[in-house]
């Protein structure tokens, strides 16, 4: 970024240089007198050399202080990641005006922001941009509103300050995005199924939104929201709320989104798109060719979000659609208020994936409807959310399938601590994210260590008693934004009369949320469906023992009776093994794991290969690994291609072939893992 502004200041120099060469041709040569003449070449250097470099020491010594001289410091007092002030001045809603031009790859127009005074002396409104054009600004009479734009600060962006006049209670921003804004994903009609359309989709989450429309880009701010876009015919959109009025012939459609949300769940799809039916509140949106195959794979959704509200309390938010997006979505599922983004990785054809769907399902009540104040606290969305996500499991397939589910996160819990180190930061439920951009600290650690500590409480207080605490929980806190101390006291408070309060004061609350590693509880899981897959497991231990003998004791009868997740319990529990390449050749022999194209299957038989060496399966894998997007598939494959240093600088070559076709975070991810010198920015 420091070279970047001194690359600025050069070509201000020459600017400036250039335009001393006209006025010397135009204006000093015809002088006669030369004294005179010299005197001209002397003021004019002089402006030049002044107006350039003194923009350039200045810029470079702000530069200095804020990017050279120690650490970032925390943007503002209630969040770590955001400029935003919103205990000053707070925006109350928000009104988008916008055209989608697939050709610049950019979205232009008005965010037209609603504000309220919270001090009543402050006179100007802070929000958060990034890559932003900010063309204007005015209040709802029209008159022009003084602005000033920040030097950028790494993925953080700029701080965007407003002056506003006395009476102002609406601020409207033209503004046009960047081709390369992080929260935007273009795409081309070949990088699409159809093929015949280009393609646009948000991902907001964590602090994105800030480059999408300028924003108070942090949780704790939540406002509704309306949005009127224009596309071109044949183009359909879609946005995280309720379709309004829709003009497909002149490419007109408007969104209301009347329940306050937080500027992450602000989305946009825009492309080639159709929908089916698939319950009283549902439809599921996909490209044409896809739509039938997502229909039939997520047609339980009315099973989830009855369960869901028999654990949760009612569903606010009216419809509940997915949206199956092209392969190039960074997450399993995005959990967009009235529209759930998915991946084409869930499409198994047996449905065996849709736990996914669940955990975006629970989503409308623990991180929709009750926030995260900021994302230190993250894990009161994805924690709670995993917690409600197998509940909602336990309720359809049995308590076993809960218990067995649990079991796979356990595992995932204890890979990431290995791999992050027992002693990060970012292993602590509660982490310090001064200076972090939330992707930095991104894993399943604030998913699974935070739901084991809710598992953790119910064992304390037991499950029934628990249930009903967590409805209190978010009938409290719905519409709010908190802290993990608001949580905790409205627990504390919950269950002071009750028979086990005195083993709830013993919790080692300060252990728990702000210890590194592995939490200090594992709960007593019920193995009965994991026993299958440790029995096979240690069947191909033995036979490793005993010299591998032929012919191999293993046939496709094995797991025929395993269900999808149940292989991937196998698969985990060998991976542990370390086993050599002759017995991963017998596996495949025995099951044919390369035809398996269920991508949790597929990932860990891929993963193994890599591990055994098995030379052949490093195209397979990374074929498999940039195919898609979707960081928690194509992140370890990297990194383990990255350990393996005969195939590292195959793992490097296919990054940088396919890093232009994936979305921000998982390009930038990769890059981390594979040691690259990639910049945010």
């Amino acid at each position: 970024f420091y070279l970047t502004q001194i690359i600025k200041l050069v070509r201000k120099i020459k600017q400036r240089f250039c335009l001393f060469s006209s006025v010397f041709m135009y204006h000093v040569l015809p002088i006669r007198n030369f004294s005179i003449y010299l005197g001209a070449i002397v003021v004019l250097s002089s402006i030049v050399a002044w107006s350039a470099l003194s923009q350039g020491v200045l810029t470079l010594c702000f530069l200095k202080e804020n990017s050279m001289a120690g650490p970032i410091p925390r943007l503002s007092p209630g969040d770590p990641n955001s400029y935003s002030r919103p205990d000053l001045v707070k925006v109350t809603k928000i009104d988008l005006d916008l055209d989608v031009d697939f050709d610049r790859h950019i979205l232009f127009g008005t965010a037209s922001l609603d504000i309220q005074r919270i001090n009543s002396t402050a006179d100007s409104l802070v929000l958060d941009a990034k890559d932003l054009t900010i063309k204007q600004v005015k209040d709802e009479v029209g008159s022009i509103l003084a602005h000033t734009l920040d030097v950028p600060l790494g993925s953080f962006g700029s701080k965007l300050t407003i002056a506003l006049k006395i009476t102002s209670a609406t601020v409207v921003i033209e503004y046009e995005t960047s081709p390369n804004a992080t929260g935007l994903q273009w795409l081309n009609p070949q990088q699409t199924s159809g093929k015949t359309h280009p393609f646009l989709f948000s991902q907001c989450e964590a602090i994105h939104c800030r480059s999408v429309l300028p924003c108070q880009d942090t949780p704790a701010v939540k406002a509704p929201y309306t949005a009127t876009v224009r596309v071109p015919k044949e183009i359909v959109v879609l946005m995280s709320a309720q379709r309004k009025n829709v003009s497909e012939t002149e490419g007109v459609y408007k969104f209301e989104q009347s329940v306050p949300i937080p500027a992450y769940l602000i989305a946009i799809v825009a492309g080639k798109l159709d929908s089916r039916v698939i319950g009283d509140r549902s439809r599921v949106w996909a490209e044409p060719d896809v739509v039938e195959k997502a229909a039939y794979e997520f047609a339980e959704t009315d099973d989830f979000l009855k369960a869901a509200e028999s654990l949760a309390g009612p569903y606010v938010w009216g419809n509940y659609d997915i949206l199956v997006l092209p392969p190039s979505f960074p997450f399993g599922g995005m959990e967009n208020p009235c529209l759930t983004f998915a991946t084409p990785t869930l499409l198994a054809g047996d449905r065996s994936l849709t736990f996914v769907i669940a955990h975006e399902i629970a989503h409308s009540w623990t991180g929709n409807l009750v926030t995260n104040a900021n994302f230190e606290h993250f894990w009161l969305n994805e924690g709670f959310t995993v917690f409600l996500e197998r509940k909602i499991n336990g309720r359809l397939y049995g308590e076993q399938s809960r218990q067995f589910a649990a079991i796979g996160g356990w595992n995932d819990l204890e890979e990431v601590v290995n791999t992050l180190g027992a002693d990060n930061e970012f292993t602590k439920l509660n982490p310090d994210l001064t200076g972090s951009d939330p992707d930095d600290a991104f894993s399943s650690i604030p998913y699974e260590k935070g739901s084991v500590f809710l598992w953790y409480l119910s064992d304390i207080v037991g499950n029934e008693d628990f249930e009903e605490w967590l409805k209190t929980y978010i009938k409290h806190f719905q519409y709010q934004s908190i802290q993990t101390e608001d949580f905790k006291t409205h627990l504390l408070n919950y269950f002071k009369d009750h028979r086990m309060a005195d083993k709830l004061d013993q919790v080692e609350w300060d252990t728990w949320l702000h210890g590194k590693g592995l939490p200090p509880y594992k709960p007593s899981y019920d193995y009965t469906l994991a026993e299958a897959c440790t029995a096979l497991k240690n069947r191909w231990v033995d036979w490793i023992k005993d010299g591998m003998p032929q012919p191999a004791p293993f046939s496709p009868l094995d797991i025929r009776k395993f269900s999808s997740m149940q292989v991937v319990e196998f698969l985990v529990q060998i991976f542990a093994e370390n086993i050599p390449e002759e017995a991963i050749k017998q596996m495949e022999k025995a099951y044919a794991l390369n035809d398996n194209h269920n991508s949790e299957i597929r990932l860990r038989w891929m993963r193994l290969c890599i591990q055994g060496r098995w030379k052949e399966q490093v195209s397979p894998a990374l074929d498999y690994a940039t195919s898609q997007g979707r960081m928690k598939f194509v992140r370890p494959i990297f990194r383990d291609l990255y350990g393996w240093e005969e195939m590292r600088q195959k793992a490097i070559d296919a990054y940088y072939a396919h890093k232009d076709q994936w979305m921000y975070m998982t390009a930038y991810a990769v890059a981390k893992d594979l040691h690259l010198e990639e910049k945010k920015d």
